[in-house]
């Protein structure tokens, strides 16, 4: 079998659990567990499938066409975030079958840590769905929910419920057993897969980026005689600081040190064009003060001349 996809399957009474790990493509190989798994209930297990591609998605679909001609109802548990997001894409990428569990991805700000928490279809409710609170094991902070709710919780609008879930649930806890409330929670860095090889990462997928994610000092500054490096002020009309426009004045990459660490920006060059700005510009004295000046003498002229008539 290929080294990045892996199968297992095991048997209890008419319920077979299918693990499945590495990475569903043009090489998944998925034909060959048709005849392994007989009639009756397939618990499908989609937790460490890291990446699934269009030549994936076309094998899964038809894979899944012939369990089900064969009276095999599919329950998939445990669906990463790379499956999550073909079941919003994909109208039959599940089939008939039904979503048992599956894995929310979380992301913490503070210590840059990916997350991913395990959570029961039927435990959601009722739309509009919400992401549970999930803390990080580093800072003990809420995580930020690392998608957007209304597309990831989509597929949960036309949601089926799981026939005999005790009877699912004994499967699971015999063929993967849980190690306490921890085992809800996993990290996507250092998992191991079925066969005991190490996995690079928990499933992930694309995300929309976040928008407070910034980091500290990521805004230019000018360093004043102090030493300090007050942030400059954005004022109305597109001008930040004293002189400095935030309209793409600043091109070349690159900082200097005590100018922030915003890449992308020149602040050099900007802190040069601040003081030039703010130099006090000397204007031309007015005609106006000229013509009084020439009127006062003109007058002391006269004056003068009078005293000089009136003394003779």
């Amino acid at each position: 079998m290929s080294q990045k996809f892996q199968a297992a399957v095991h048997h209890r009474d008419d319920i077979s659990y299918v693990k499945l790990t590495g990475v569903i493509d043009e090489d998944n190989e998925l034909a060959d567990l048709v005849d392994k798994i007989p009639p009756g209930t397939a618990v499908i297990d989609l937790g460490e499938i890291e990446r699934i591609n269009s030549c994936g998605v076309r094998d899964w679909v038809n894979w899944l066409g012939k369990l089900e001609s064969n009276t095999t109802k599919v329950v998939l548990v445990e669906c990463s975030p790379a499956i999550v997001a073909q079941i919003n894409l994909v109208n039959n990428f599940t089939g008939t079958g039904v979503v048992k569990s599956f894995y929310v991805p979380y992301f913490c700000p503070e210590c840059d840590e990916e997350k991913v928490l395990l959570v029961e279809a039927a435990d959601m409710g009722p739309p509009p769905h919400e992401p549970p609170t999930c803390r990080c094991d580093e800072c003990d902070l809420v995580m930020d929910f690392d998608d957007m709710p209304d597309s990831y919780f989509a597929f949960l609008s036309n949601q089926k419920k799981v026939a005999e879930p005790e009877k699912i649930n004994g499967v699971i806890k015999e063929f993967a057993p849980a190690e306490g409330e921890k085992s809800k929670i996993r990290s996507r860095v250092g998992t191991t897969s079925l066969s005991g090889a190490s996995v690079s990462s928990l499933p992930s997928v694309p995300s929309l980026p976040s928008i407070s994610r910034t980091s500290p000092g990521s805004q230019p500054s000018m360093r004043s005689a102090s030493g300090s490096s007050p942030k400059l002020p954005t004022h109305p009309g597109g001008t930040t600081g004293v002189g400095l426009r935030a309209s793409g004045t600043f091109t070349n990459p690159g900082t200097r040190p005590g100018f922030g660490t915003n890449p992308g920006t020149n602040p050099g060059t900007g802190a040069a064009a601040a003081i030039a700005e703010r130099a006090p510009v000397v204007q031309p004295k007015s005609s106006a003060v000229i013509y009084i000046l020439v009127g006062v003498l003109l007058v002391a002229i006269a004056v003068l001349a009078f005293l000089l008539l009136s003394g003779k």
